[in-house]
């Protein structure tokens, strides 16, 4: 066993260092009044582990199923949570109240947010010889999401979940439009170029008697940029990002994939011009046989219609490529952390990925490989029809500014609202993305 290693990230960190950090990751700085009550996680009970999330709702109450069930493999261990603001309120808090060392035991991040906060300082890494004598290990994980973990050869996230973007479709009209394979799932050959996915989507309307494919993206901050980051990472294009500038990428594949989203948003295929409830209404009332979403959107939908199905978004161009985040476990900073707490937590958070079959039903798929080899697992529809996306996820660029509620999701979507909703042509799309990004670059990193 080799002890929990000793933090790697940027010397002298300080308040300053910190809210600079909040700052560039597109957060408001909160008073000093809004981290009243943040005391030492020392100060808790020797048998508490202090969590902080992000997660209200259902979510929140399949979390606090969750803690219910890791109870037996945490003897003498109690969570206890403390649910914040998902956004800018939560990552600030986060942010000031890991500078101060004053932070919870644990708490649950975006995956896409690690590049901010890992090089800043604000989180301790992981020790995985504590966390395998729990029965966690690298290899539990899939390369896609774990390769996100690390910085500087530690590991400063443990995944669990990945959320991609995916489609849903209601199976009477996609069947009817002759879409479905011999075993009920999407014929994902039927969709393999753009040109065989606007004549699947031309069919489904045909079938739906109204209209095909949904995807709300009007006025949205993130929507555009998760269906277009996906597909062009299928494209095979560069897109590195590297500080300083300029940004790395290939504009033909940029336009190219702009192109086509304009005309899957055209009105031919799909409503058009949707905001994201309005193509969230669309889909739950039948009025669009399938829509590309996040598999969030789960629960919405199944009340809707029990029977509604999803698949990983297929491979439109060449390469097998899906949007998707993951919501992950990271270690505030603790300068003076008892070893003990640690251990505890370590433990904790491994009993709580031992339960990811609840967590599951929400739709998210569980980072925890042996929960999805199980056969209950198995048994969950449509959850088990896309849970191979996490094979091929891609998650935001790694850059400090980029990730989950970012002002840099919000700018690239501002500028596909404009090609999809205002006529812009592509390729001036695509080079006025590139000013954008080359802003965020021009910028100095916190780290």
């Amino acid at each position: 066993m080799t002890g929990t290693p000793a933090p790697v990230g940027p010397p002298g960190l300080t308040r300053r260092r910190a809210l600079t950090a909040a700052l560039a990751t597109g957060t408001a700085v909160l008073g000093a009044g809004a981290l009243s009550g943040c005391g030492s996680a020392q100060a808790a009970d020797a048998s508490t582990v202090r969590l902080w999330d992000l997660f209200s709702g259902a979510d929140g109450g399949l979390l606090n199923d969750m803690v219910r069930a890791a109870g037996p493999d945490m003897p003498g261990t109690h969570i206890e949570r403390t649910v914040l603001e998902w956004g800018t309120p939560y990552y600030t808090k986060l942010a000031m109240a890991s500078a101060g060392g004053r932070g919870p035991d644990v708490a649950v991040a975006h995956m896409s947010r690690l590049a901010g906060y890992a090089p800043s300082g604000l989180l301790d890494p992981w020790d995985l010889d504590v966390l395998a004598e729990y029965g966690i290990r690298r290899d539990d994980f899939t390369d896609a999401v774990w390769a996100r973990t690390q910085y500087r050869g530690h590991t400063y996230a443990v995944p669990l979940d990945t959320h991609p973007f995916i489609v849903f479709f209601h199976p009477e009209p996609v069947a009817k439009a002759g879409l479905l394979t011999k075993d009920g799932t999407l014929d994902a050959d039927a969709f393999s170029s753009p040109d065989r996915f606007l004549a699947a989507g031309k069919e489904l309307a045909k079938a739906s008697g109204k209209q095909g494919v949904a995807f709300g993206y009007v006025n949205d901050t993130a929507q555009g940029w998760r269906l277009f980051y996906g597909l062009y990472k299928q494209t095979g294009g560069i897109f590195e990002l590297p500080e300083g500038g300029p940004a790395k990428v290939d504009i033909d594949r940029m336009t190219e994939v702009i192109a086509f989203m304009a005309k899957l948003c055209d009105g031919k295929v799909n409503p058009g011009r949707l905001d994201y409830p309005a193509a969230i209404a669309a889909f739950a009332n039948r009025q669009t046989a399938m829509i590309l979403s996040g598999e969030w959107e789960l629960g919405t939908f199944r009340a809707a219609d029990p029977k509604v199905s999803a698949a990983p978004f297929p491979t439109v161009f060449d390469t097998p490529a899906i949007y998707a985040d993951s919501h992950s476990f990271v270690l505030p900073r603790h300068p003076d952390l008892d070893p003990e707490r640690r251990r505890r937590t370590h433990r904790a958070v491994a009993a709580l990925l031992k339960a990811g079959q609840i967590w599951a039903t929400a739709g998210h798929i569980p980072a925890y490989g042996p929960v999805t080899r199980t056969a209950a697992y198995h048994r969950l529809k449509p959850q088990s029809h896309y849970a191979q996306a996490q094979d091929h996820v891609v998650l935001d660029p790694t850059a400090w500014f980029a990730g989950a509620g970012s002002d840099f999701q919000n700018a690239m979507s501002q500028v596909l609202q404009q090609a999809l909703h205002d006529g812009l042509a592509p390729d001036r799309a695509a080079r006025a993305m590139v000013r954008r990004l080359n802003t965020f670059l021009s910028k100095p990193s916190p780290a």
